[in-house]
């Protein structure tokens, strides 16, 4: 039963790793977005960086798994999902952000990452929409990710503020 306004938000921020919106988060949620990723982009899946976005996939996978899937189905119910989150991710935003980080980085190098590792907000924006972000928020979401307004989207930029929204109460 979810109970505090926290676990009401944490519980909303399922549906957005429900990719398939089956009830549940599996290994074939993360796989299908780095596809639709890789379809957005252009990118072939047996690139260096198809590859480093599939293996970021799994390793994201993974950690979800491991902090939230009690019963051990390899599915992660909703009720599962905020436990974990409230439980575990709540108090250390930073553990989540690493078991993010490796996808997050790949998406960003599928999305054109400079060398440096950073997208321009057009790219963050389309990103998020095959994320599942409703085209109508995901500009101005593209455009809260650039904190230090230079028109670029680095990684630090991103996982922090990814780990900030799944783990941090608004």
């Amino acid at each position: 039963m979810v109970t505090s306004e926290y676990e009401r938000r944490i519980a909303v921020r399922f549906a957005t790793f429900d990719q398939d919106g089956n009830g549940y988060i599996d290994r074939e949620d993360f796989s299908g977005a780095a596809k639709a990723l890789l379809a957005e982009f252009d990118t072939r899946a047996r690139s260096d960086k198809g590859q480093a976005l599939y293996g970021g996939a799994e390793a994201f996978w993974q950690g979800m798994a491991g902090i939230a899937d009690r019963d051990g189905d390899q599915r992660i119910t909703r009720e599962e999902f905020v436990n974990g989150a409230v439980k575990r991710l709540r108090d250390t935003p930073d553990r989540f952000a690493e078991i993010a980080r490796p996808f997050l980085h790949a998406v960003l190098a599928v999305a054109g990452g400079d060398s440096d590792g950073a997208v321009g907000v057009e790219e963050t924006a389309r990103a998020l929409k095959v994320l599942g972000v409703p085209e109508e928020l995901a500009g101005s979401a593209a455009a809260a990710l650039d904190t230090d307004g230079d028109g670029r989207i680095g990684e630090e930029e991103i996982v922090g503020a990814f780990a900030r929204y799944f783990t941090v109460p608004e």
